[in-house]
């Protein structure tokens, strides 16, 4: 589990074709020495696991399943990722719960500053439109962001400074892929109400 707080930086330094899906080499200054094997870390908003270290970097592995419905697939050497590693009890919450389980792939519409700050506009993919809402927490590319307008289509969010410095989305262009996570809350009202509007409507005297 995660916050949205991104602590690093990445960069892929090599990336390796294997059975089943790929493996990624990540460069990085996160502590390596207390970094253990088969430690979750979330990358770029995708939760994986660390299977093996060298130095300052460590690998991780993506199966078909998870190229296929994250932006990894397209990630190449020297692409930067950002990086935040699991929750321990205790930690500060300072965004919000952040599962690294991506819900679809939104792409860049619209990108520029507003005084110091910028706004990002995200084209969404339909089977995420409901679970999005204004004043509601997302995760864009693993950061933890407040939705400020909805869209038929879009979500736009403001980047104050201080994000935009310290995250990937500085690097950004239109038309790039993200990868986007509902907040749980949104995932389960929206299955309840599913589930709901399936059901006979209840009546007085039914057993």
């Amino acid at each position: 589990m995660f916050t949205g707080i991104i602590t690093h930086i990445g960069r892929i330094a090599a990336v390796e074709d294997r059975a089943g899906g790929r493996a990624f080499w990540i460069e990085s200054s996160l502590d390596h020495g207390g970094l253990a094997l088969g430690a979750s870390v979330a990358h770029s908003g995708v939760c994986l696991t660390v299977t093996e270290k060298r130095g300052r970097e460590h690998a991780v592995y993506a199966s078909t399943e998870t190229l296929a419905r994250t932006t990894m697939d397209a990630w190449r050497v020297g692409e930067a990722v950002n990086i935040e590693a699991s929750l321990r009890l205790g930690d500060e919450l300072g965004g919000h719960l952040v599962f690294g389980h991506v819900d679809g792939i939104g792409r860049i519409a619209g990108l520029g500053p507003v005084g110091e700050s910028f706004r990002l506009e995200i084209e969404l993919p339909e089977g995420l439109l409901p679970l999005v809402a204004v004043k509601g927490s997302i995760s864009v590319d693993g950061i933890s962001l407040t939705v400020n307008e909805v869209g038929p289509s879009t979500m736009a969010l403001m980047i104050i400074p201080h994000t935009w410095q310290a995250t990937t989305l500085q690097q950004k262009q239109l038309g790039d892929p993200v990868n986007l996570e509902a907040d749980m809350l949104a995932r389960y009202v929206a299955r309840q109400l599913a589930l709901e509007a399936r059901q006979p409507a209840f009546r007085n005297g039914d057993s």
